[in-house]
């Protein structure tokens, strides 16, 4: 049972102050027992506030000085400014994924650097037309004081996602309205509908299907259920929308943090059989728009799933393995996947990789010199922390035409020391409040800032998670012990750096 320790809840007396004790007796005395905790045992709203606090704090790709947070009944209010609306954003899916949290109010203020409206129009156009993804789309642009204005039709509510994540990744923005469209070629009975989204929601890791009820009028999503957290419901809704879906409600679906033990999948609904993976795998290709129109290979044995195939841009190779990372009864994923842009030459390649990473708003403030050779991108430049050298990265990869990326950033950035027992403390919090990693499981020790992880984890990305969770918690090298549904790597250890994660947190992957 997911139970937290007698002795963590003692240690977070300290630094996250108690859950208070009437609570914590309510939560051991009945998972002894074998009984669910009654909606009523919520964890105190003070440890909430400072958990997504400390998380707010923590995370390098939000600067959360100016944000003040405040906890009523599991409802977390957001106030506030930053200084784009990707940090408004990631700030929003953090403290949504915090254990305990009802709601999520956002009352931040997106600040922005001023930039007129003509050059931020211009700016929108400009990254829509570069990203090989959205460059067909049919989108009109406006911008009146910072919010910027989609119209226009698209083919799927993906696509219409896509241009708005676009659209947010340029510098002076202050909010967006999407009014996008989306036009269907045919119309689907609303069977095929629910039984699409039933399959999105069975192959997707951080979503327990067997608790979530859909069905379907007239293309009309109602879903109903319980999930352990407000990012898991913001990920059931978002892989609701299938072609054919017209609406979707989750109102209906509650969040039940005490619950996630039973919340369990089902073994039975786990993939197995290669076959059967490499199926799955196939159809999460389909849903995303960046690989939908490609011929990507894929097979898979004993977990691992190899990718090959040619595309034509960088961005939907990423795409591919992360969708392939992202499916049930995945461990490893080898992405072989080629790379041939048929344009444009290196020297244009070069000036919209320039522009891209001056408008947007992580990094523009950075001097970055980014030099192409036969479609490869070299960046060289200072900034300020890893997160920011992997955000810089992933911005030239959706530039049309580049086929590779060397990253040869320096970081500025040092590691802060902490001593052992801070940082064992700190981890196992991050483990504790995580809606991805089951810390009941995990065993932590920390020996000059490096963090071992042993233990029991049921699948790749709970592995990487609890990685992640380990470096937010201050560790300087994270050595994974980890076995992932009994395949052993006590035998041989994965060592990771702070530079070698893939600095994309569990917390973000509702978008």
């Amino acid at each position: 049972m997911r139970t937290q320790p007698v002795s963590l809840i003692r240690r977070r007396s300290s630094s996250f102050g108690c859950i208070s004790w009437i609570a914590a007796l309510v939560l051991i005395t009945a998972h002894a027992a074998g009984f669910a905790v009654p909606g009523g045992a919520e964890i105190d709203d003070a440890d909430i506030t400072r958990a997504v606090r400390t998380n707010l704090q923590t995370d390098k790709g939000v600067s959360a000085h100016l944000i003040d947070v405040s906890t009523h009944d599991g409802v977390v209010v957001l106030k506030g400014t930053v200084d784009n609306i990707l940090a408004e954003q990631r700030s929003l899916r953090i403290a949504q994924a915090v254990k305990g949290v009802r709601s999520v109010v956002n009352e931040i203020d997106v600040n922005p650097v001023t930039r007129s409206d003509e050059k931020i129009r211009a700016d929108v156009l400009s990254a829509l037309a570069v990203d090989p993804a959205t460059e067909s789309y049919d989108v009109m642009v406006t911008v009146d004081d910072g919010v910027v204005g989609l119209s226009g039709t698209v083919d799927s509510w993906a696509e219409r996602n896509l241009a708005e994540k676009v659209a947010k990744g340029i510098r002076g923005v202050h909010a967006i309205d999407n009014t996008i469209t989306v036009e269907y070629d045919e119309e689907r009975p609303d069977l095929e509908i629910q039984k699409e989204i039933e399959r999105k929601l069975a192959l997707n890791p951080h979503i327990e299907e067997q608790w979530i009820d859909v069905s379907v009028k007239e293309g009309n999503v109602e879903l109903n259920g319980a999930v352990g957290t407000v990012a898991q419901r913001s990920l059931v809704y978002n892989e609701s929308w299938v072609l054919g879906t017209e609406s979707v409600s989750a109102d209906d679906v509650e969040i039940k943090w005490w619950a996630r033990d039973e919340m369990v999948r089902d073994d039975n609904l786990v993939v197995k059989t290669d076959s059967a993976l490499e199926q799955a795998v196939k159809d999460a290709l389909l849903w995303d728009p960046r690989t939908l129109s490609f011929e990507i290979g894929v097979e898979a044995e004993k977990g691992t799933v190899t990718l090959t195939g040619v595309v034509d841009n960088l961005k939907t190779k990423r795409a591919a393995g992360r969708d392939a990372r992202n499916t049930v009864g995945v461990d490893e994923v080898r992405n072989y996947i080629m790379v041939r842009p048929y344009e444009p030459a290196d020297n244009v390649i070069e000036e919209n990789v320039d522009d891209a990473l001056g408008w947007d708003p992580v990094v523009e403030r950075h001097e970055i010199d980014p030099v192409v050779r036969n479609k490869k991108v070299y960046l060289y430049g200072n900034v300020d922390n890893h997160y920011e050298k992997a955000h810089a990265e992933d911005v030239v990869a959706g530039v049309n035409g580049v086929a590779e990326v060397s990253n040869n950033l320096t970081v500025n950035g040092k590691w802060q020391w902490k001593s052992d027992r801070e940082i064992t403390s700190d981890v196992e919090n991050e483990l504790y409040w995580s809606w991805v990693v089951d810390e009941s499981a995990i065993d932590v020790t920390v020996d000059e800032g490096v963090a071992t992880l042993k233990g029991d984890v049921g699948s790749w990305q709970e592995r990487r998670a609890a990685v992640e969770e380990a470096f937010a918690g201050g560790a300087k090298v994270v050595v994974s012990r980890l076995d992932v549904e009994g395949i052993a790597y006590d035998e041989k250890p994965i060592y990771f750096t702070d530079e070698s994660t893939a600095f994309s947190s569990p917390v973000l992957i509702p978008q």
